[in-house]
């Protein structure tokens, strides 16, 4: 819970709470990244886990997307949010055990420190429950590029 501290008419301190905070700036920042930022999807809608096995030569960020959400491969949304807009129709939500997947330009200052954090989080956050992709060869080089090439556009 965040809260904030502030002085009543009474001279006396109060603490005002804000436990939807993290709910309300994430809302901000989706107004604010998502409404001007291009993605792959905004002449259609991110495809589904079953539609993204039937895509043949999807471009890069398409094909990040699907790497990211498939449970056997990525499963990024097992564990993030991923603010994307319009959210795929029967799609669950995503996770809320690591952050969200928004802003991702502003969190890192490169794709390749985004791509290092990806292939091993344990050298930023030892740490970390989020598994090393790459270190593990959990997917290959090419699959954590294209995830990359999908969050750099969120």
């Amino acid at each position: 819970m965040v809260g904030v501290e502030r002085v009543n008419l009474r001279g006396s301190i109060e603490m005002l709470s804000f436990r939807f905070a993290g709910t309300f700036l994430m809302g901000l920042l989706l107004l604010a990244g998502g409404v001007a930022s291009p993605t792959a999807a905004t002449a259609g809608e991110w495809p589904s886990e079953k539609q993204c096995k039937k895509l043949k030569d999807a471009d890069v960020i398409t094909t990040g997307w699907c790497v990211a959400i498939t449970r056997r491969k990525g499963n990024c949304l097992g564990c993030h949010m991923a603010m994307v807009n319009p959210w795929p129709e029967g799609f669950p939500p995503g996770g809320n055990v690591g952050p969200p997947l928004v802003a991702m330009k502003s969190r890192f200052e490169s794709k390749e420190a985004l791509r290092a954090h990806i292939y091993d989080p344990t050298v930023r956050n030892p740490n970390t429950s989020m598994p090393p992709f790459g270190k593990h060869r959990l997917l290959s080089d090419k699959q954590i590029d294209q995830i990359v090439e999908w969050l750099w556009t969120i």
